[in-house]
């Protein structure tokens, strides 16, 4: 026995996929009245009005959107195999997260995988999106099919609640929705009634073990398929272009990191600990609605700003000393990655200000170089030529040496890059090369240092044991940059100014 759905004209053979077609179509004229009461595992405009619009799956992102994104995610993936007359469809498998427990039954936050967040908006651990070529309508290019944890009473009264098939369909907007348990089944029919197509899924890094298996069981050993692409660099190719709904997201996210920055350079006092300041940044993004820090932030008093990652944050910084700190916050999936350096006391010392002024006039030039015409490795070797000209002008390295030796001097007072692509991750689509052109729509970092260790004898005692970093999150545009955290302090004047506001 055959049936095929009126949804999405796919003919299915199992016989539990029919049921479920038939009551979603007969509930289909009572949906809106069941929804407006029903609960959501995720915020949505009927239950928080104050935080989302109609239309929209999550703060600022309407379904219109995400529907943009898989649309042209498909017509990448037909791109790549345009003109290979042997492949027929193509089927896309991303993944949601699991959850992740810290011992036992204690979870760590949750955070969904960030391409299948991107592309459909759902928020609930172990789902998984599908988007299959060969029954596409006139509107678009392919069938989305979205497999969630169904609803479950007991579940829900100790981990939260649920959406549901139908929640999730309303919530998203994509064109079918099933439980996550008929996943493997679905594949498996999948299987039986295609062949020669192209099967996209990230097979060498799988987000999602159970979903992993299911792969491997319900399609990977069936071999009925033509080859097997990653999709990740597709996705990212789309992810790191932002849309102007992303890009107000950001400025949000940077902002809100920007003015909880302020507020943790007014409560830095001689002998604060670290891990006070660390507390600080955390509450101070998330009063303003941040829903959590990025990333564990670098809190470095001292000498131990010279530990590029240093995320200890645990010692004492004393009167005199400068601290660094690296923090952004995630704004709803999105986030923001800023460094200032300042002294705790409240008052530059006059190697202190040297050395900040040298970082600082490094940074202006690198933003000024963040347009169309160049990449950021460019921009990162412009960094090395202009820390090369700070050291010699501070005296911190001999004034006649040769181009390549003092490259490789700067190398040991800066090992990292300049700069990286900034979005959803904090290092944000690293599929995509540094070596490309900056294109309009991007967002990065902009982050030259100089660190000098306490050992090194080769600078003048006043130098040791400094370390210093200037981050800003751009935008790049058509014509000049934009610098997203313009309204975090970063010049001398304006730190102290701070400082002084918080002494007096």
């Amino acid at each position: 026995m055959k049936f095929t759905c009126s949804l999405t004209r796919t003919t299915l053979s199992l016989s539990k996929f029919y049921c479920q077609h038939l009551k979603l179509l007969n509930m289909k004229k009572t949906w809106p009245n069941i929804l407006i009461c029903r609960h959501f595992g995720q915020p949505v405009a009927q239950t928080h009005p104050h935080l989302i619009n109609d239309g929209e799956v999550t703060p600022g992102l309407t379904k219109s959107e995400f529907l943009s994104r898989r649309i042209r995610l498909v017509e990448k993936a037909r791109r790549t195999f345009k003109g290979v007359k042997t492949v027929k469809d193509h089927i896309l498998i991303i993944p949601g997260a699991s959850k992740v427990f810290m011992t036992n039954d204690i979870p760590y936050p949750f955070r969904q995988n960030t391409d299948f967040l991107y592309l459909c908006g759902f928020q609930e651990p172990d789902s998984v999106l599908v988007l299959k070529t060969g029954n596409e309508t006139s509107e678009r290019n392919h069938t989305s099919c979205l497999f969630v944890p169904e609803k479950d009473p007991e579940k829900e009264l100790w981990d939260g609640l649920r959406s549901g098939t139908g929640g999730a369909l309303e919530l998203t907007g994509v064109d079918l929705t099933y439980d996550i348990k008929l996943f493997e089944e679905f594949l498996n029919n999948f299987c039986k009634l295609n062949s020669g197509f192209v099967l996209w899924y990230n097979f060498l890094r799988p987000v999602n073990p159970k979903i992993h298996n299911s792969v491997t069981q319900g399609m990977m050993l069936e071999s009925k398929y033509k080859c097997m692409e990653d999709p990740t660099r597709l996705c990212q190719q789309l992810r790191v272009i932002k849309s102007p709904a992303e890009i107000e997201l950001m400025t949000q996210s940077v902002e809100t990191a920007s003015q909880a920055f302020i507020d943790v350079m007014k409560f830095s006092s001689p002998e604060v600990n670290e891990s006070a300041l660390y507390a600080k940044m955390d509450y101070e993004c998330r009063i303003r609605e941040a829903e959590f820090l990025a990333y564990p932030p670098v809190v470095a008093g001292g000498q131990r700003a010279n530990i590029i990652h240093y995320i200890n944050n645990n010692q004492q910084i004393k009167g005199g000393e400068m601290v660094l700190m690296d923090a952004g916050c995630e704004y709803h999936g999105y986030t923001s990655d800023i460094t200032r350096t300042w002294p705790v006391s409240g008052k530059f010392s006059p190697a202190q200000e040297k050395l900040y002024n040298g970082v600082l006039s490094v940074q202006v030039a690198c933003i000024n170089l963040c347009t169309v015409q160049f990449s950021l490795d460019q921009v990162y070797h412009a960094m090395l030529t202009f820390i090369g000209q700070q050291l010699q002008l501070l005296g911190l390295v001999e004034p006649n040496l040769q181009t390549s030796k003092l490259m490789q001097k700067v190398k040991e007072f800066c090992p990292h890059h300049v700069s990286h692509y900034l979005g959803m991750d904090v290092h944000d689509t690293g599929e995509i090369s540094r070596s490309i052109n900056l294109q309009p729509g991007m967002i990065v970092t902009v982050e030259p240092g100089i660190y000098i260790k306490e050992s090194d004898t080769s600078v003048p005692e006043e130098f040791r044991g400094i370390g210093i970093r200037i981050e800003d999150d751009v935008l790049i545009t058509e014509t000049k940059p934009i610098v997203l955290s313009s309204s975090c302090p970063k010049t001398v004047e304006d730190i102290e100014s701070v400082m002084t506001s918080s002494f007096g």
